[in-house]
């Protein structure tokens, strides 16, 4: 039965004083890829309007509370995603890109190299769906999970990773939905936009992804839930199955209809098919939110189960701006998207809505996704052991979320004024932003860049236009920054990107493996380095499995009952191997049924080495 009470939430065995709450509220997290702060109609425009038209995103900003100032902990998918469902930064995982599996091949040109970060999520970590489910919650992951394996091995009782409407077509031009489609078929039913071809709305396409959330929300509306919907949209490719749709942004964007083949390199926000998108998840949410209003609350009589949810509606990461030849979008004013430390790459749009949050209100507080994990543990007087919720890295945002507080204050009492991001890929860069100020990091170099955003509140240099760190006056703000964000680095267990041994204009040393041999007596690998060259300071192993495949990661179905010694998921994971006393050898046991196996060695001067990959003799 419903009741509202002051509840103290025994998280961590730290005592937090929670909100006037529901008992076990349910949870939805609304997770678009993608999409980015200039992307959504209205709640953060800058210049210029956004054409992109989210009339169920307002509705549900009006229902709850616009976070200005939100940001994902990485600039790319899948660090994000892990973030999230862990609450640890990626920094702390490491965790930072979506090229988990792919050994680096850097060229000779390249001095520094990315980090090899595994085939898959860590599975030793505790994470939101763990959490939630054993404290009563049904849990379901629905679409893109992109942090190896799949849901169903991270505490998702139930899971379906469908793309739904977003798969590729022969030609996008054309190959749309109609209402005998066996796969897609139209609604009868008409929904936005309207406009004077459309007086009546639109028709959609069938989407599994959303038909399969509505039904799980259903079939578990008896017991407190956590619903997690990831659509794949807006990410590349740039196709739409709704006609109709299509045609309303080409008239809108004053474009013909049907779209000519080929790239679409109008600049800014003019991709049709990139609307087509946005307006396509915005229906999605509609389609939630109503079945939220309409269906009531088994477990709260009189009430329905829009009263009783808290949805957060997120994007992954920044915006993506071109693809190949075709532009996507534009996040201007602000620098940069998708793949970049800059704002354009981290800065997201989020909002989030439920019970006892003033409805129709503006937070311009610095919140990470970061900070979800502790906030619902929070909401829904969930209870976790106290290392587990040591481990997290964000902080409970619910006195902001309720009462409006505008900073955010950790379980010590001490205000959190910043955020960093860790990522060694591509630009290779860390970043802080604290108060006014945002510093760069840059790896390759060694050098750092500083930009103020704003000036005691107000926008000053959100375009990053203007690098201030060679400004005398400015260099105690470089100094204290830095060392905040080295500091962050160092307490995260970070890892840099390591010098290339292959780097034409080398001067240092590095070291040189001899050979990879394997011992049937002890079922031991062991990596010989010449003893003339550089020592090993870090060792790891790879294992894998036959060359048919066999012990390949994605054949682990569901369940947490599976271990790092399973060659199933051994697959592409660093394992820690042993360096013996003398620097030059290194060895791991192999586990059964691994069929092969490849080290990674770092040497003293930080050069990444890589093995070739050795059968294991039987």
């Amino acid at each position: 039965m419903s009741r509202l009470v002051p509840v103290i939430c025994l998280v961590c065995g730290v005592a937090i004083t929670s909100v006037m709450a529901l008992e076990q509220p349910n949870i939805i997290i609304f997770y678009v890829d993608d999409l980015g702060w200039q992307d959504v109609e209205k709640l953060n425009d800058l210049g210029d309007p956004c054409p992109y038209e989210t009339p169920n995103l307002i509705k549900l900003a009006e229902a709850g509370m616009n976070f200005s100032q939100g940001y994902s902990p990485a600039p790319t998918c899948a660090p994000s995603r892990a973030g999230i469902i862990t609450g640890q930064h990626p920094a702390k995982l490491r965790y930072t890109h979506v090229t988990a599996a792919s050994i680096p091949k850097p060229g000779k040109d390249a001095e520094f190299q990315e980090p090899f970060l595994g085939g898959y999520l860590g599975l030793d970590h505790l994470t939101l769906a763990d959490a939630l489910r054993d404290n009563g919650y049904q849990t379901g992951h629905f679409g893109k999970w992109h942090c190896g394996l799949n849901a169903g091995a991270y505490g998702f009782e139930t899971f379906n990773q469908t793309r739904g409407i977003h798969r590729g077509m022969e030609d996008r031009t054309k190959d749309f939905a109609t209402a005998r489609d066996k796969t897609y078929p139209l609604s009868k039913e008409k929904y936005p936009p309207v406009s004077k071809d459309f007086p009546k709305g639109i028709s959609y396409p069938y989407d599994e992804l959303t038909e399969e959330s509505l039904k799980f929300v259903l079939e578990n509306k008896d017991e407190p839930f956590f619903l997690n919907l990831c659509h794949w949209m807006v990410h590349w490719p740039m196709l739409t199955r709704n006609g109709e749709l299509l045609e309303y942004y080409c008239k809108k964007l004053g474009q013909p209809f049907p779209p000519e083949k080929g790239d679409m390199k109008l600049p800014g926000q003019q991709n049709p098919y990139f609307a087509s998108m946005v307006t396509s998840v915005d229906w999605s949410l509609g389609r939630l939110i109503d079945l939220l209003k309409a269906t009531d609350d088994p477990r709260n009589p009189g009430k329905k189960l829009i009263e009783t949810t808290y949805v957060f509606f997120t994007s992954d990461n920044g915006g993506a701006e071109i693809k190949g030849r075709e532009i996507l979008s534009d996040n201007y004013p602000l620098k940069a998207g998708k793949k970049h430390t800059d704002e354009g790459g981290v800065r997201i749009p989020l909002v989030v809505a439920g019970p006892e949050i003033p409805a129709g209100t503006e937070s311009a507080t610095m919140i990470s996704q970061l900070d979800f994990f502790p906030t619902i543990l929070t909401l829904t007087s969930s209870k976790i052991p106290a290392a587990a919720y040591a481990e997290l890295s964000g902080l409970d945002i619910t006195p902001v979320l309720i009462d409006g507080a505008s900073e955010v204050v950790g379980a010590n009492g001490k205000k959190r004024d910043s955020l960093f991001w860790h990522f060694p890929h591509n630009a290779q860069r860390a970043a802080i932003r604290k108060g006014d100020y945002k510093l760069y990091r840059h790896f390759q170099t060694g050098a750092y860049s500083l930009y103020r955003l704003y000036n005691n509140g107000t926008y000053a240099d959100i375009e990053e236009k203007e690098d201030l760190s060679a400004n005398p006056e400015y260099a105690g703000i470089v100094a204290a920054l830095s060392e905040e964000l080295n500091r962050n680095l160092v307490e995260n267990n970070a890892e840099l990107p390591h010098r290339n041994p292959n780097f034409k204009g080398a001067t240092l040393p590095s070291a040189k493996i001899k050979g990879v041999s394997f011992s049937t007596k002890n079922s031991t690998a062991t990596l010989q380095l010449d003893s003339k060259s550089v020592k090993a300071s870090e060792a790891y192993v790879l294992f894998y499995g036959d060359e048919s495949g066999g012990a390949h990661g994605s054949k682990v179905k569901k369940g947490r009952n599976v271990t790092f010694e399973d060659p199933k998921v051994a697959y592409r994971v660093k394992n820690p191997a042993e360096i013996d006393r003398s620097g030059y050898a290194v060895s791991a046991p192999v586990p059964d049924g691994v069929g092969r196996v490849q080290f990674i060695v770092i040497d003293e001067n930080r050069f990444c080495h890589y093995s070739e990959i050795t059968e294991v003799t039987e």
